[in-house]
């Protein structure tokens, strides 16, 4: 596909959106250091949902947290040995981190001129953030209830900024907003190490994480002109214990989540969802196994036998997105690219065997 072949999806937003077909799409990180090649590569290989790669190749301020932290408003942070900091000021990494943002908004906004449809940018999540980040005079700042109150708004509004300049930039674009929280299920079961590893973080409470979201959603339902459809969130877990339920609660649309880390009370939270409406992310390719791909019917069939079992209609069956388990970043550029097409074949071959 040419720089300027961008195909008009044909499709509504994704909170809408009926399904008359399984989707496919990427969860985030890509090999490399071609923003724009990485950009032109979503949206020819996952053209009814492309989204916005994430080159952790790039260094510290390309990757999860630094491109998180890149989008907080208001406050600072600086990168030290241990990892990112809240600062006084933004060091040269800091500012880094933004202008590898900036590009990354322009790369997608000269990929998706003339694109019609929904596109998914992914983002740090607050409480994956909160865990990440350190206070000034060191440990995490989840450790804080204050400093995390801070992180949590900061990144909010920085998150319904972003929602603003891309509707400035691409206004036929539909946005979802992905928020990427690996360490979510860490933060609420307490599980988190001390700098000194030593011992653990007591857990935030589960009242205190809906709030957070609550709050997220509701900003970006108010954001853009009036009559403007809000924008839907979604988030991705690849790791275990994610709180389905309470997800579902505080308005979001939809969870990623890898097969291989969900256990039984996670498929029946996510069954639930699916009849009621929820979208499902089925990281159906696995990320962390060497060897070959496995092939559309085998990743067909590892999706196919879990719906069956939840016993679902087609319609809610249809709700389904595959995905890789994780990000592509330790993928050769080829291998990426294969399991994109991958995912791709066993989509169709779900959606066949939903609607026969």
């Amino acid at each position: 596909m040419s720089e300027a072949a961008v195909p008009v999806a044909d499709v509504t937003g994704l909170a809408d959106r009926r399904p008359s077909s399984v989707l496919w799409t990427g969860v985030g990180s890509w090999p490399g250091t071609d923003m724009g090649g990485a950009v032109r590569t979503a949206f020819a290989e996952c053209p009814d949902l492309p989204y916005l790669p994430e080159l952790p190749a790039r260094g510290p301020g390309a990757q999860l947290v630094g491109r998180g932290a890149a989008l907080m408003s208001g406050l600072a942070v600086d990168l030290q040995p241990a990892g990112w900091r809240l600062a006084d000021a933004p060091n040269r990494d800091a500012r880094q981190a933004r202008s590898l943002l900036r590009q990354d908004l322009d790369d997608l906004e000269e990929v998706a001129q003339g694109y019609v449809g929904p596109v998914k940018v992914s983002v740090a999540g607050p409480w994956t953030l909160a865990a990440a980040l350190e206070r000034p005079r060191g440990d995490r700042v989840v450790a804080d209830h204050g400093a995390r109150r801070d992180v949590v708004q900061s990144l909010t509004e920085g998150i319904g900024a972003l929602v603003d300049e891309l509707r400035r930039r691409l206004p036929d674009v539909e946005l979802v907003v992905q928020l990427d929280e690996p360490l979510l299920p860490a933060v609420l079961t307490g599980s988190l190490s001390t700098a000194s590893g030593f011992s653990r973080h007591r857990s935030v409470d589960r009242p205190e994480v809906a709030e957070a979201y609550d709050a997220l959603v509701a900003h970006l339902a108010a954001t853009g002109p009036v009559g403007a459809a809000a924008v839907p969130v979604v988030v991705h877990c690849c790791a275990p214990g994610a709180p389905v339920r309470l997800l579902r609660e505080v308005g979001v649309v939809g969870v990623a989540l890898d097969l291989g880390r969900m256990g039984t009370g996670t498929w029946d939270e996510v069954g639930e969802g699916l009849a009621e409406g929820l979208w499902f992310g089925a990281g159906a390719l696995p990320t962390d196994v060497a060897g070959p791909l496995p092939t559309p019917d085998a990743v067909a069939t590892r999706v196919l036998a879990r719906l069956d079992d939840l016993g679902l209609d087609a319609e809610a069956g249809l709700r389904t997105a595959l995905t890789p388990a994780c990000g592509l970043a330790g993928f050769e550029p080829a291998g990426a690219l294969a399991a994109l097409r991958v995912l791709r074949s066993a989509a169709d071959i779900v959606t066949d065997r939903l609607l026969g």
